[in-house]
Protein backbone atom coordinates (compact mmCIF):
# COMPACT_ATOMS: atom_id res chain seq x y z
CA UNK A 1 0.00 0.00 0.00
CA UNK A 2 1.36 3.53 -0.92
CA UNK A 3 -0.21 6.10 1.10
CA UNK A 4 0.48 10.28 -0.44
CA UNK A 5 0.76 13.22 1.52
CA UNK A 6 -3.27 13.45 1.84
CA UNK A 7 -3.55 10.58 3.46
CA UNK A 8 0.17 10.71 5.24
CA UNK A 9 -1.10 11.10 8.51
CA UNK A 10 -3.48 7.86 8.75
CA UNK A 11 -0.22 6.09 8.34
CA UNK A 12 1.72 4.99 11.69
CA UNK A 13 5.68 5.22 9.76
CA UNK A 14 4.45 9.11 8.53
CA UNK A 15 3.32 9.66 11.58
CA UNK A 16 6.52 8.46 13.68
CA UNK A 17 8.43 10.16 11.01
CA UNK A 18 6.69 14.12 10.99
CA UNK A 19 7.22 13.65 15.14
CA UNK A 20 10.78 13.06 14.61
CA UNK A 21 11.70 15.75 12.28
CA UNK A 22 9.22 18.10 14.72
CA UNK A 23 11.60 17.31 17.54
CA UNK A 24 14.73 17.37 15.42
CA UNK A 25 13.83 20.77 14.22
CA UNK A 26 13.23 22.53 17.77
CA UNK A 27 16.64 21.30 18.90
CA UNK A 28 15.44 18.07 21.71
CA UNK A 29 18.16 16.80 22.94
CA UNK A 30 19.27 13.66 21.95
CA UNK A 31 17.55 11.45 24.68
CA UNK A 32 14.71 12.63 22.98
CA UNK A 33 15.56 11.61 19.51
CA UNK A 34 16.72 8.38 20.67
CA UNK A 35 13.22 7.43 21.53
CA UNK A 36 12.47 7.74 17.60
CA UNK A 37 15.44 5.53 16.42
CA UNK A 38 16.13 1.91 16.29
CA UNK A 39 19.65 0.76 18.28
CA UNK A 40 20.87 -0.46 14.87
CA UNK A 41 19.81 2.75 13.11
CA UNK A 42 22.35 3.79 10.34
CA UNK A 43 21.89 7.47 8.92
CA UNK A 44 23.56 8.12 5.52
CA UNK A 45 23.81 11.71 3.90
CA UNK A 46 25.07 11.32 0.72
CA UNK A 47 27.33 14.02 -0.46
CA UNK A 48 26.49 17.39 -0.62
CA UNK A 49 27.44 21.01 -0.18
CA UNK A 50 28.42 20.48 3.78
CA UNK A 51 29.83 16.30 3.16
CA UNK A 52 31.49 16.13 -0.43
CA UNK A 53 32.19 12.91 0.64
CA UNK A 54 28.97 12.11 2.14
CA UNK A 55 28.84 10.56 6.13
CA UNK A 56 27.45 7.26 7.04
CA UNK A 57 26.27 7.65 10.89
CA UNK A 58 25.83 5.08 13.46
CA UNK A 59 22.97 5.60 16.57
CA UNK A 60 25.54 7.09 18.78
CA UNK A 61 27.00 9.05 16.06
CA UNK A 62 24.01 10.16 14.79
CA UNK A 63 22.47 11.28 18.46
CA UNK A 64 26.50 13.29 18.66
CA UNK A 65 25.47 15.21 15.55
CA UNK A 66 22.18 16.09 17.16
CA UNK A 67 24.24 17.71 20.29
CA UNK A 68 26.22 19.72 18.11
CA UNK A 69 24.18 21.07 15.62
CA UNK A 70 22.53 22.44 18.89
CA UNK A 71 25.76 24.52 19.11
CA UNK A 72 25.58 25.14 15.39
CA UNK A 73 22.03 26.65 15.13
CA UNK A 74 19.90 29.35 16.75
CA UNK A 75 16.84 27.76 14.86
CA UNK A 76 16.18 25.09 11.97
CA UNK A 77 12.78 24.63 10.69
CA UNK A 78 11.37 21.63 8.04
CA UNK A 79 8.45 22.75 5.90
CA UNK A 80 7.25 18.92 4.86
CA UNK A 81 6.04 18.95 1.42
CA UNK A 82 5.46 15.46 0.43
CA UNK A 83 5.57 12.14 2.20
CA UNK A 84 4.73 8.81 0.64
CA UNK A 85 4.57 5.09 2.96
CA UNK A 86 4.99 1.81 1.39
CA UNK A 87 5.13 -1.16 3.93
CA UNK A 88 8.21 -0.37 6.16
CA UNK A 89 9.46 2.57 4.27
CA UNK A 90 8.24 6.61 4.14
CA UNK A 91 10.07 8.97 1.30
CA UNK A 92 9.71 12.60 2.42
CA UNK A 93 10.27 15.88 0.28
CA UNK A 94 10.85 18.59 2.53
CA UNK A 95 12.77 21.62 2.93
CA UNK A 96 14.63 22.32 5.68
CA UNK A 97 16.26 25.96 6.68
CA UNK A 98 18.57 26.52 9.48
CA UNK A 99 20.07 29.86 11.66
CA UNK A 100 23.64 30.08 12.28
CA UNK A 101 24.42 30.44 16.15
CA UNK A 102 28.05 30.76 15.02
CA UNK A 103 30.48 31.92 11.68
CA UNK A 104 30.64 28.69 9.65
CA UNK A 105 33.55 28.87 7.08
CA UNK A 106 32.61 32.02 5.18
CA UNK A 107 29.26 32.00 6.49
CA UNK A 108 28.45 34.70 9.08
CA UNK A 109 26.46 34.07 12.92
CA UNK A 110 22.74 34.74 11.49
CA UNK A 111 22.50 33.26 7.92
CA UNK A 112 19.64 30.80 6.79
CA UNK A 113 21.43 28.12 4.97
CA UNK A 114 18.36 25.96 3.16
CA UNK A 115 18.30 22.66 1.43
CA UNK A 116 15.76 20.67 -0.48
CA UNK A 117 15.87 17.27 0.78
CA UNK A 118 14.19 13.95 -0.33
CA UNK A 119 14.73 11.54 3.06
CA UNK A 120 14.05 7.88 2.69
CA UNK A 121 13.32 6.33 6.09
CA UNK A 122 13.02 2.52 6.63
CA UNK A 123 11.08 1.27 10.30
CA UNK A 124 11.93 -1.78 12.08
CA UNK A 125 9.55 -2.40 15.19
CA UNK A 126 7.99 1.31 14.64
CA UNK A 127 11.54 3.19 15.25
CA UNK A 128 13.74 4.12 12.06
CA UNK A 129 16.40 2.08 11.28
CA UNK A 130 17.98 3.18 8.47
CA UNK A 131 17.41 6.58 6.90
CA UNK A 132 19.37 8.08 3.88
CA UNK A 133 19.21 11.92 3.16
CA UNK A 134 19.49 13.31 -0.05
CA UNK A 135 20.19 17.32 0.82
CA UNK A 136 20.41 19.68 -2.20
CA UNK A 137 21.55 23.41 -0.73
CA UNK A 138 20.56 26.70 -2.24
CA UNK A 139 23.91 28.09 -3.30
CA UNK A 140 26.21 29.46 -0.58
CA UNK A 141 28.02 32.51 -0.32
CA UNK A 142 31.79 32.62 -1.55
Amino acid sequence: MVVYMREASTHPHVRTALRYHEAVARLAPPQELEEFLHPDMVHTQLPNALFPAGVERDLAATLAASSKARTLLTAQSYQMLNAVASGSQVALEVVWSGTLAVPFGSLPTGHVTRAHIAAFLEFRDGRIIAQRNYDCYEPLPA
